[in-house]
């Protein structure tokens, strides 16, 4: 097939630029959507091609105007997916004028090297997904919101919105008659002392401020004075007439070098501040009483997330404004119509900001920081109070197992900083172990209790854990995550050839783990308990009631010893060589079904630049093995308080494990499928729960027999009806779902309906025979 080299008139080009632009908002950049065009029309004046193929004709090369519109690099084998939403049709080899079905790539748009290696982890088969970034983003490049975010209150700034809101109201109610409270009160003390009269005033005009600190200023008396004999750099030029048409801007550059001296600045004289009575007064009385009010005021705003901006301003006062001089710290109300961006020492416009969620320091969640301490709290009291004089063991099962999600959360990160600094060896390595670390923890330690206590409820409640982890990752992570990304986008596309691979994976998954079940189901025997028959009496029926398939060893001890345990051996052998086959599948011979392509924001390649990681490889390794003796001790109390609520509880064991153990471990996970979602990008919310359901199939299992067979703790690998069946159901109902590639709210509500459904089976379920 060949092209011929189009040429365009500038009216033409311009026309080209609108047209494409149009287009771009009514047509969707999928990765599927060569399936709805049967043929590829091809139009000169719309073709947008990259690189030069060898197997091509000559080919037009678009213009830069057009190509800032257009973003696209050729491939033979694909519908591209291109900057703004628009297509790029790039022609098949051999002259086909087709689609190559299954094949999609996708552009991913990154700062640096590093954060290209992890969003191309992301892609990889058997690697956890994160979200966030691992290096830190320059404050520039960042958007507004995250701007206001890290602002740290020192910038005045042209402020149209009012400050009277709800959040800043509340703020009145919150903190700030309490702390101008205490001005007031430390006020008439400094009076009272004469020489800390005027701390005094101080604090009389400090009081005023905190009652409603929104619009306005303090500042340093010098820096008002070096400031008002200095212009500002960072001013609008607004025009005089903007009516006139033939108006000439007032400055303009001027081809010649001009000097322009700034006037002299005076030397900055040393503070007599520290050498005053007064000073020492005030750091006696006032400062000690206010430092631990702003601390109070601090600690309560920043543990409530959204309310940080009120710690920050309180930061700033205690490490600052309490420190200087009285007569340099100056209160003023900013004015409306400044258009002038000036430092100062502190100026606060709202005390509440609702995406603070967003926040991170040094690359960590803000609720996942706010959740450390609770981990060393939870350590402290659990193996100090082990008699719970203090606290229930209720109330410290509790705690145990909310500490683990901060844990799982900074093992995440660590996994995802360690994999983008490393080969693909190391990231393969690192996410089979630490990938599951959290979950086999847990599973260890229940099944050591129950060997200690010679219970089998232990290992029934580690069955459950297991089978609710699976139906939470195949029905509610990506239920939840088509919903969400649902409501925002009407309908959502994703690669169906990698979706089906998953789905391949997790048929071999399930069918693997419940073929013992199923084997005890045809082979084992039949036990029938509370039979009613009267002797001699022919006429009475001979009715039973509770009957199971009972396959431990104590009825038959041959079938475990000859036939099951043989059966669990060899498929803890081919489930792991299931997932190696599907890293050489995916990621060697067909790693075109996850086509990725990196790109900078400007559409060029990524080049390896500075970038300052958050967290260091040997940061990131240490950090994951200090949060895995964590979360041993934190799954270990979890274990030890677990059992008053396994006894006297009326809640169904069944239930426990199947929610609350399973799912508070993955709701890292689920934030990151859900932040996928939102972001369009409904593919990687989908392997989300894949990765997690096929890792503890063809990983998790496998190691709890592996662990079983150096130490026996009697785990058998045959699960209650109620897991075979609700987990058989759910893979075949998300295998219908995927078929199709593409996904709306109305499909993932279903997932989620069904997911609750089969909760409420196992709320109501009777408990297990063994607890």
């Amino acid at each position: 097939m060949s092209f011929k080299t189009s040429s365009l008139v500038p009216g033409d080009v311009d026309n080209l630029r609108r047209r494409s632009v149009a287009e771009s908002t009514e047509t969707c950049c999928d990765p599927e959507h060569h399936q709805r065009l049967p043929r590829l029309q091809l139009h000169p004046e719309r073709l947008c091609l990259g690189p030069q193929h060898p197997d091509l004709g000559p080919v037009a090369t678009p213009s830069p105007d057009a190509s800032a519109q257009h973003f696209c690099h050729f491939t033979p084998k694909c519908l591209l997916a291109v900057h703004r939403g628009a297509h790029c049709t790039s022609p098949t080899r051999h002259g086909e004028e087709g689609w190559h079905d299954g094949t999609s790539r996708t552009t991913i748009r990154v700062e640096n090297e590093v954060e290209a290696h992890r969003e191309a982890n992301n892609y990889k088969f058997g690697f956890r997904k994160w979200k966030g970034n691992v290096t830190e983003k320059p404050i520039e490049d960042r958007s507004d919101i995250d701007k206001e975010l890290h602002t740290d209150l020192s910038i005045v700034k042209h402020q149209e919105a009012s400050v009277i809101s709800f959040g800043n109201i509340a703020y009145v109610f919150l903190f700030g008659w309490w702390i101008s409270l205490f001005y007031i009160l430390i006020c008439p003390v400094m009076f009272l002392t004469i020489c800390g009269a005027s701390y005094g005033k101080v604090c009389f005009k400090l009081a005023w401020y905190f009652i409603w600190p929104f619009g306005n200023s303090i500042e340093k008396a010098s820096s008002v004075a070096r400031r008002s004999t200095v212009m500002p750099t960072n001013c609008e030029i607004i025009p005089q007439e903007p009516n006139a048409e033939d108006c000439e801007p007032l400055l303009v550059s001027s081809p010649l070098p001009a000097e322009i001296r700034a006037p002299a600045l005076h030397p900055k004289k040393p503070s007599k501040h520290w050498g005053r009575v007064s000073t020492y007064i005030w750091l006696f009385l006032g400062y000690p009483i206010l430092a631990v009010v702003h601390s109070l005021a601090c600690f309560l705003s920043w543990l409530l997330v959204f309310t940080i901006p009120v710690a920050k301003m309180n930061g700033r006062v205690l490490t600052t404004v309490l420190l200087m001089a009285p007569e340099d710290v100056l209160i003023h109300k900013l004015d409306k119509a400044v258009v002038c961006e000036t430092r100062v020492i502190l100026c606060c416009y709202q005390a509440f900001n609702m995406y603070y969620y967003k926040y991170t320091v040094q690359g960590i969640n803000i609720f996942a920081l706010n959740l450390l301490p609770l981990v060393f709290m939870t350590l402290i009291i659990g193996y100090t109070d082990r008699e719970h004089k203090y606290f229930s063991a209720e109330t410290m099962f509790t705690i145990a197992i909310t500490s683990i999600i901060p844990l799982s959360y900074y093992i995440g990160m660590g996994i995802a900083s360690l994999s983008a600094q490393s080969n693909f060896a190391v990231g393969a390595v690192v996410n089979a172990t630490f990938g599951s670390i959290a979950e086999m923890t847990f599973y260890i330690t229940a099944l050591l209790r129950g060997h200690r206590a010679a219970s089998k409820c232990y290992e029934e409640i580690v069955k459950s854990a297991l089978t609710g982890t699976l139906l939470g990752c195949i029905l509610f992570i990506p239920g939840i995550c088509m919903t969400v990304g649902g409501i925002k986008h009407s309908e959502q596309r994703f690669n169906s050839r990698s979706a089906g691979v998953s789905s391949a994976l997790l048929f071999i998954s399930i069918g693997g783990v419940f073929a013992p079940t199923l084997f005890s189901k045809i082979f084992g025997n039949l036990v029938c308990e509370s039979c009613s028959y009267v002797p001699g009496n022919a006429t009475t029926p001979f009715i039973c009631k509770d009957c199971h398939y009972y396959t431990q060893s104590q009825a038959d001890p041959y079938l475990i010893l000859s036939n099951i345990e043989p059966l669990v051996y060899t498929i803890s052998v081919l489930l792991p060589a299931s997932y190696l086959i599907g890293l050489i599948f995916t990621l060697k011979t067909h790693s075109h079904i996850y086509d990725i392509q990196v790109s900078d924001g400007h559409g060029g390649h990524v080049h390896a630049g500075h970038h300052v990681m958050h967290w260091s490889r040997w940061r990131a390794l240490a950090v994951l093995i200090v949060a895995t003796v964590l979360m041993t001790c934190c799954a270990d109390l979890c274990t030890e308080n677990i059992e008053p609520i396994l006894t006297h509880s009326s809640i169904s064991q069944y239930f426990i494990g199947v929610t609350v153990l399973a799912m508070v471990p993955e709701l890292p996970e689920i934030v990151n499928g859900i932040e996928f979602a939102l972001q369009n990008n409904i593919s990687l919310s989908l392997e989300v729960g894949s990765c997690i359901a096929v890792q503890v199939c063809m990983i998790q299992i496998p190691l709890l027999i592996l662990f079983n067979a150096f130490y026996d703790v009697g785990f058998v690998l045959v699960f209650s009806d109620i897991h075979l069946w609700a987990s058989i159901f759910s893979v075949i109902l998300v295998n219908y779902i995927f078929m199709d590639g593409k996904c709306d709210y109305f499909q993932g509500t279903a997932l989620v309906v069904v997911y609750l459904i089969i909760l409420a089976l196992y709320y109501f379920a009777p408990s297990p025979r063994s607890c």
